[in-house]
């Protein structure tokens, strides 16, 4: 049976040791993925009787945090094949499961194309399928499609002609689908988050997945997201720390008026690592906590769902927890990437931000990938439960 952290773990030394140069120079990580294609982990998720390993939400985190730290670029391509796994595992058909993740149980993968620009919230679709007479086609444009110049096939959603939501399955090769390498983020940079754009695109019924009957509805795929973010600042901080231990060890030389003839003696060095490591290791509990909650409600209501139904009172309880405890997570995961990866500079001094060693990558990636949603709004929900018993928005977000 594959040990699916462990062989995170595997692959990570080798993404990690290209992973500034792939910042620096813009290099899409195309050989990475290949290389995690062939590891057979993209199936980690996917029902056994698949193909897959189906492991828990805690290997999940495991693996994010590890690909985290080797690189987010590469954590963060590989985010919304990992979604795609639980939304068809809990919204999709039998059949419909047995088609695409049983291709990912095989070896392939997949990415979404889900956020839009424009509208007047965050969130709104207009990606569209157009029917005319027995003929379907999608017709619509998205950005932030992170991932899907990697992926073999695509989860694109958009709605119907009535304005339901649904998913599109699209190969790669799809006549009509264009996708365009026009990310230019200070961080993040090698993502592939840029324009996918659809152009009357013929489709069959087994290319669209009903998922209007879930809107409305509360479901652990937010809370799984949320996780997977926070596992992925919690590794940005790990890959800071180990980098500031480093340079204290090798390169940092004491002030005279530190008394101490070495770096690693300077009691405020100490203070800066000891300080960074109490942080991000915090974090890490916060979001190995929420690992167990989002486990619980996943087991759940799939079990619900197997048995035809959204959500028992039970489930909705265990739902709401997890929703509670990413989102503890995410303001802790947030804090600590963000702080550890400015703090990094009172350990190794002006040395350390000279372009060649380009340790500015990790404060980048850190702030861009934090802006995926409110902290603020975090704060809200976790007080408004606490104090009045609410239960968090529904949205992808918690």
């Amino acid at each position: 049976m594959t040990d699916y952290a462990d062989l995170a773990r595997q692959l990570a030394p080798a993404i990690a040791a290209s992973a500034s140069e792939r910042d620096a120079e813009r290099l899409l990580p195309f050989d990475v993925f290949d290389t995690i294609r062939k590891s057979g982990l993209g199936a980690a998720r996917v029902q056994k009787e698949l193909g897959g390993g189906n492991v828990t939400q805690n290997v999940v985190a495991d693996i994010f945090m590890t690909l985290g730290q080797a690189d987010p670029n590469v954590a963060q391509g590989l985010f919304p094949h990992f979604m795609n796994i639980e939304q068809l595992r809990l919204m999709a058909s039998p059949a419909m499961q047995e088609r695409y993740l049983g291709k990912i149980g095989r070896g392939q993968l997949s990415s979404g194309a889900v956020a839009e620009r424009g509208g007047g919230f965050r969130g709104d679709i207009h990606t569209h399928v157009a029917q005319a007479g027995e003929r379907k086609t999608l017709v619509g444009s998205k950005f932030y499609s992170t991932g899907c110049l990697f992926a073999d096939f695509i989860k694109v959603q958009a709605v119907d002609e009535e304005r339901r939501a649904l998913y599109v399955m699209l190969p790669k090769d799809t006549k009509g689908l264009i996708l365009k390498d026009d990310w230019d983020g200070m961080g993040q940079r090698v993502t592939a988050s840029g324009t996918t754009e659809f152009h009357d695109i013929a489709l069959s019924d087994g290319q669209i997945i009903p998922i209007h009957h879930w809107s409305g509805r509360r479901s652990y795929v937010g809370a799984a997201a949320q996780l997977i973010y926070c596992a992925i600042d919690v590794g940005i901080g790990f890959a800071v720390l180990e980098d500031a231990i480093y340079w204290a060890k090798n390169h940092t030389r004491p002030l005279r008026e530190s008394g101490v003839n070495r770096a690693s003696e300077d009691p405020y060095i100490l203070y800066a690592i000891g300080e960074m490591s109490t942080r991000v290791r915090g974090a890490e509990a916060l979001v190995r906590r929420a690992a167990d909650a989002v486990e619980q409600a996943c087991r759940a209501q799939l079990g619900d769902a197997h048995r035809g139904n959204f959500a028992t009172e039970e489930t909705e309880r265990l739902l709401v927890q997890s929703s509670i405890s990413t989102a503890e997570a995410k303001i802790a995961s947030t804090d600590a990437a963000l702080y550890v990866s400015q703090r990094m500079y009172d350990v190794g001094g002006a040395a350390t931000t000279q372009k060649r060693f380009n340790y500015d990558r990790h404060w980048r990636n850190a702030r861009t990938h934090t802006t995926h949603d409110s902290v603020a709004y975090k704060y809200k929900a976790i007080g408004n439960y606490l104090l009045n018993d609410a239960p968090p928005p529904i949205t992808f977000t918690y």
